[in-house]
């Protein structure tokens, strides 16, 4: 239907057509089978018939959510070449890449060919005028995955704004479900986008914010349930935390009883569950909420 309603309005380029085609076989079958993608191609269905001079907009953007949902290829991989003889065959009147010089063929020609590797360089080695190479991605890398972002951003907000019913709620493709996805992606396209670019991939969110613990006397043990707490996604529970002060009392040998570790461990169990708890907190306060009812103001 889609195809059918773009066909009259891009005679002027009969390219375009089977180049989405092509877009369209490359795309991962459980996507062009979901209700994601139905959602999508109705989307801009109804733009392409409310606004028919930007047909090709519409196109691109079909193109780039089918290119990013493509079947990758692996590549076969490569056996490793092996490294290069450093020393000059004997009889040879030069060495393999022509930096040093030989004399034929005698009963002592391997003594005489130099064997250091800075005199028979490998072909390899990098030039000293040679630039190094860079790690960042290109422009038109990062412009693909920001306009990515921008495609999700739109399609997170319509989910937003649907109205549901009760039949809907039990349904595996939900679009609760469908949102709680298509988030996941825009994180792993945010992060890659950061890796692109070379800078830090921190919001300023309060759950990222180190916490620092000195509930006990002993820097050695503050030292390793901080460390401890400040993993992913991390809240430990009263057997952590004993045995984060065992290891640590084991490692620098602190000589700490029984009884005094287990009451070291309650303590510390109770600060760090109520700093936990706060922090959590603290982020749901600060990003709780829906651009739905940004406007709201209560009175």
């Amino acid at each position: 239907q889609f195809l059918s309603l773009c066909a009259p309005l891009t005679q002027e380029h009969p390219e375009v057509l089977p180049f989405l085609s092509s877009r369209h076989l490359r795309a991962h079958p459980d996507f062009r089978g979901s209700a994601e993608f139905r959602n999508i191609l109705g989307r801009l269905l109804r733009r392409v018939q409310g606004r028919r001079r930007k047909v090709y907009v519409y196109i691109n953007e079909l193109c780039t959510v089918l290119k990013a949902r493509a079947l990758r290829r692996r590549l076969p991989l490569r056996p490793l070449c092996p490294p290069a003889s450093n020393q000059c065959p004997a009889g040879a009147a030069q060495c393999p890449h022509g930096a040093c010089q030989c004399p034929p063929s005698s009963s002592h020609a391997p003594s005489q060919c130099p064997s250091a590797p800075s005199q028979c360089p490998s072909g390899s080695s990098r030039e000293p005028g040679a630039s190094p190479r860079r790690t960042g991605g290109s422009r038109r890398q990062i412009r693909h995955l920001e306009h990515l972002l921008r495609v999700y951003a739109g399609e997170i907000r319509r989910l937003q704004e649907r109205e549901l019913d009760l039949a809907e709620l039990d349904s595996a493709d939900s679009p609760y479900l469908q949102e709680n996805r298509l988030k996941r992606r825009m994180m792993r396209i945010f992060r890659r986008l950061c890796q692109l670019k070379e800078c830090s991939s921190l919001t300023g969110r309060v759950l990222e914010q180190r916490i620092r613990f000195r509930g006990t006397r002993y820097p050695e043990v503050n030292r390793s349930i901080e460390r401890f707490i400040n993993r992913p996604d991390a809240f430990p529970d009263y057997s952590d935390i004993l045995r984060e002060i065992r290891g640590a009392s084991a490692r620098h040998g602190l000589g700490l009883g029984r009884r005094q570790m287990e009451n070291m461990a309650q303590e510390a169990f109770r600060e760090v569950g109520n700093r936990l708890q706060e922090r959590r907190h603290l982020d749901l306060v600060y990003n709780f909420g829906s651009h739905l009812t940004d406007q709201y103001r209560p009175g």
